[in-house]
């Protein structure tokens, strides 16, 4: 049996934002990229993140935010919007599934956060 690649792509990191250590963990399934971001060491909220196919112009999608499992408050999905469209767009235009966790969901933090999924990219 030869070294194929995996059927499911993973990447892991830790670094800190804002001294609050953070974990993520990028991976690739066929229909979706997954993302666990967290402060706190769990999976956290789970949000899916899709591009609208109502958008009227397809260069820049609009996208949808739904909680699945947790707490379902605003900051939720202004934090799952900005930290994961550029994941699908990048991704050609694959819905994301994400768990959040955070301490810290200060732009700055946000900021860092997104160089630090990039750095997990396995789309």
């Amino acid at each position: 049996m030869s070294s194929a690649e995996p059927v499911i792509r993973s990447r892991q990191t830790e670094k800190e934002v804002n001294g609050i250590s953070t974990q993520v963990v990028c991976t690739e399934f066929s229909n979706y990229i997954f993302i666990v971001l967290t402060q706190y060491g769990k999976m956290g909220t789970l949000i899916s993140v899709t591009p609208d196919s109502r958008s009227n112009d397809i260069s820049t999608p609009a996208f949808s935010t739904k909680v699945l499992l947790g707490k379902d408050e605003p900051l939720t999905h202004v934090c799952a919007k900005n930290l994961a469209t550029f994941v699908s767009q990048e991704a050609g235009n694959r819905p994301v599934l994400m768990g959040l966790a955070l301490k810290d969901s200060t732009i700055d933090a946000i900021k860092q956060m997104k160089e630090i999924i990039k750095s997990c990219q396995v789309w």
